[in-house]
């Protein structure tokens, strides 16, 4: 969501091995986000850079996590992940993760969040709800944060008796309600951050409370440029895709959901966790933001801890699309501590 056609999603562009580059050039463009998205006046959408969808397995023959896909409800999935126990009834820290895409593309099915959450709850130890929530534009904000809130309250519900809801196995057998977490990327962290401030004036189920929230490379923007953004970046494609996704956004732009910072957001003090993880990529164009984020919270004297990573010399969720590299494995290496300390 940079400006320049060397950031975010051009990002992707390189490196997707499975980009769908065909569109139908005989209809009339209304939004074009090109390479992501492009929106037709007969309200069809073409997604340019979805990768392919990738099945659960019993047994991931690298990592040994289970991962299989759930109904939430009947507008919300998850894919779950169990890493391998070492006890049969081993109580694990709990993980809901949201994943990126801006909101418009990608799921937890795809090769590279498939991927990525298998990593992560192998090296974490924990049980992994990652969370398909409703894409825009053609289900536009909030519709998003509203099954993410929707997933949250259900796996909250599973410390509950007699809860109306199906509950699944893995989560009842295995889940530490102690210790659940909160995170995502891009889009994701952008949810993640919102359901956590949301969780402060909304208890959830059974009282459950949460540990922590991780925040890698999050979407957050606004009208006023922060550390090296200028005034022509904040109208550029982040702005532009989050009116796409959000037209009727009060106060467009500086919408509280979009930019925490913002003069009426809510005070991050109302973030309801203890433990706060900000990663962040040194080319990425969010990372002034992200780091602004991370100051403020300690500023305001929150009650919690707070941990910011930047990595070095990489762009924006760099770790995605190959996970092997050392700087990949570094920062894995410092989200998984997060959960598992």
């Amino acid at each position: 969501m940079d400006q320049k056609p060397s950031s975010i999603f051009t990002t992707y562009k390189h490196k997707i091995m499975n980009t769908v580059m065909a569109s139908n050039t005989t209809k009339e463009v209304l939004i074009d986000l090109s390479p992501v998205i492009k929106v037709y006046k007969d309200r069809t959408v073409d997604r340019l850079m979805d990768t392919a969808n990738v099945p659960p397995s019993p047994e991931d023959p690298a990592t040994g996590v289970a991962s299989k896909d759930i109904v939430i409800s009947t507008e919300v999935r998850a894919r779950l992940y169990l890493p391998k126990l070492t006890d049969p009834n081993q109580k694990l820290p709990v993980l809901i993760y949201y994943h990126g895409g801006g909101f418009v593309i990608e799921s937890p099915y795809c090769l590279f969040y498939h991927r990525l959450t298998d990593i992560l709850a192998s090296q974490a130890k924990a049980l992994i709800i990652s969370v398909e929530y409703r894409l825009a534009p053609e289900h536009l904000l909030p519709i998003a944060y509203e099954d993410s809130w929707t997933a949250l309250q259900w796996v909250a519900s599973h410390v509950i008796a007699n809860a109306s809801i199906e509950k699944d196995p893995w989560v009842t057998k295995h889940g530490d309600f102690g210790k659940l977490y909160i995170g995502g990327d891009s889009a994701g962290a952008n949810i993640a951050h919102n359901i956590v401030l949301r969780a402060g004036v909304e208890p959830l189920p059974g009282d459950v409370k949460i540990l922590g929230l991780f925040l890698s490379c999050p979407y957050f923007w606004g009208s006023k440029p922060v550390g090296s953004q200028s005034k022509e970046d904040m109208t550029g494609f982040a702005y532009k895709v989050w009116k796409c996704i959000y037209p009727s956004a009060p106060v467009g732009i500086d919408n509280p959901m979009i930019n925490p910072m913002a003069e009426d957001a809510p005070s991050l003090s109302g973030l309801a966790c203890s433990r706060l993880l900000v990663c962040l990529a040194e080319k990425d164009a969010f990372t002034p933001i992200g780091i602004l984020y991370a100051e403020t919270v300690k500023k305001i004297g929150w009650n919690g801890e707070v941990q910011l990573v930047v990595v070095g010399g990489e762009d924006h969720c760099f770790y995605l699309f190959d996970p092997h590299t050392e700087k990949a494995k570094y920062l894995n290496k410092q989200i998984a501590s997060f959960i598992s300390r």
